[in-house]
């Protein structure tokens, strides 16, 4: 291994090399001359251009060398020279072997017999007894050449390859010539005068560095705003501004009661499939359920009531027990909903949030398995489908989002229900951006909310206004592992219409 020697010394040899011969055609020769690693000529002649002491052009060439693998071989021998080595005059077993060679074994085992090195006991393949006295480790050798940098011929190389004891790999290299600005001994330019240079008066003999008015200074350390985050703000703002409370959304694992039966939506509905839902495994159950609602949300799912004829098929506690990953946030609404049902006196409420929901979707432009769910919902006596549309243009316009369009639509737990356009400037086009709905009688009076009181309720993704409001027309940009780092970088931190 070459010996560490100060830069200042390699330096002090390339100038004086250069000053006597002109020039220095190949630099790693170079470095092995002096018995010094290539790296630190390299750092040398680096220095040296930037200085424009000497000139440099490099020399890219492609080399062959040796894997980690065949490092091993180099140092300790070849797997059947290491094999044959290993077996007493007696012969051995394979287990033994096996276990004194470890991984070279089976790689020894077939290159010795190849050879003819070893051989086996008449009536017992275990016992593995050697042929041979000495063995020439040809393998060693050429793997010793060509770590030190000798030629190896063609067909010794294809044999290497072949064992995948080699690769090839890019070098550069450098030819050196004296510079315009050459000198046999570089002088260390100074930068800072010091208070002994001042005393001591050196400070009238010192040569001292340029001072670039150019070079740009360090960059400022700086953090990004996520166009996600800076919409979630947004949008958080406008729902307290319209007077909503936020409801907890701590929970990503959810019981299928919740998600899906106390919504009135059937346990036969193809939503609760494996296919667009996560099930879980452990704990693959849940059985803190209220019993006295769960009885009644099955009641209303196999008979009907309150003007229902329910579903008319079997329900099933084990299927409602099952846990999943939450596929909307309308689960989270279920539960404030019932909690609301439980006071004793009644009061009008109007909720919201924003978190993550999964699915089990292909992803694509506009799709993703797991994404953000904004949610609203307005509990009180005598609301229409009036005043959900109402609701939902005074939301959509604080958000710069005024073309708007209202589709109808079916919901298991809406009726009437509507899905909610808008119109993509970047992909010009209409993009469904929600959903709504006034909440089914279904689903809130087996709760104990008083007759007469509705529940109008949408929501949406938190991607696609995004989207929307920053032209982005690919969600993978946006949100995932494929997010595109320079977008966040370069977008706007106001933004038109928000």
């Amino acid at each position: 291994m070459a010996a560490k020697q100060p830069l200042s010394d390699v330096e002090d040899g390339l100038l004086a090399h250069l000053n006597a011969n002109a020039e220095i055609p190949d630099s790693r020769s170079f470095a092995s001359s002096l018995g010094v690693p290539h790296k630190d000529v390299e750092d040398v002649i680096k220095r040296l251009t930037a200085f424009r002491i000497v000139e440099s052009a490099d020399i890219t060439k492609e080399t062959w060398v040796l894997t980690d693998e065949a490092k091993g071989y180099a140092a300790r021998g070849s797997p059947e020279v290491q094999l044959v080595a290993a077996i007493p005059p007696e012969g051995a077993s394979k287990g033994a072997l096996k276990e004194r060679l470890g991984d070279v074994f089976d790689i020894g085992m077939k290159a010795a017999a190849k050879n003819k090195w070893i051989g086996f006991e008449k009536g017992n393949k275990d016992l593995v007894l050697r042929k041979v006295e000495d063995t020439r480790d040809e393998l060693q050798e050429q793997l010793r050449r060509l770590e030190n940098g000798e030629v190896i011929a063609d067909k010794v190389i294809d044999d290497l390859k072949r064992r995948k004891l080699v690769t090839k790999e890019k070098s550069i290299w450098y030819s050196l010539k004296k510079g315009p600005e050459f000198v046999a001994k570089r002088k260390t330019l100074a930068t800072d005068v010091t208070r002994e240079h001042l005393k001591s008066g050196d400070w009238k003999d010192l040569e001292f560095k340029d001072y670039n008015y150019g070079a740009q200074g360090q960059p400022i350390a700086i953090g990004y705003s996520q166009p996600l985050l800076e919409v979630r703000e947004a949008i958080q703002n406008i729902f307290l501004e319209m007077g909503f409370s936020e409801m907890p959304t701590n929970m990503y694992v959810e019981s299928s009661f919740w998600n899906f039966d106390a919504l009135f939506q059937p346990q036969q509905h193809p939503a609760r499939d494996s296919h667009d839902t996560f099930f879980l495994k452990a704990p693959a159950t849940t059985t803190q359920l209220p019993d006295d609602y769960l009885e009644k949300v099955k009641q209303v799912h196999q008979s009907g009531g309150h003007g229902s004829k329910g579903y008319g098929y079997d329900w099933k506690r084990d299927e409602a027990e099952k846990n999943l990953l939450r596929t909307h946030t309308t689960a989270v609404s279920t539960r404030m909903l019932y909690k609301l049902a439980q006071e004793k006196t009644f009061a009008p409420k109007r909720y919201y949030s924003i978190d993550r929901v999964f699915r089990n979707e292909a992803v694509d432009r506009t799709h993703l398995a797991e994404f953000h769910q904004i949610e609203g919902l307005i509990c009180d006596y005598g609301l229409t489908l009036g005043d959900l549309i109402g609701v939902l243009e005074d939301f959509f316009s604080r958000l710069g989002m005024s073309k708007l369009r209202f589709k109808p639509a079916y919901n298991p737990y809406t009726e009437p229900s509507m899905e909610i356009f808008s119109y993509h400037d970047g992909l010009k086009k209409w993009v469904e951006i929600g959903n709504s709905g006034m909440f089914r009688p279904e689903m809130l009076l087996p709760m104990g909310l008083p007759e007469g009181v509705n529940v109008i309720a949408w929501g949406l993704s938190l991607e696609r206004p995004t989207m929307i409001l920053y032209g982005i027309d690919n969600i993978r940009d946006l949100f995932g592992p494929k997010v595109d780092f320079n977008l966040i970088k370069s977008s706007p931190i106001c933004r038109l219409g928000l």
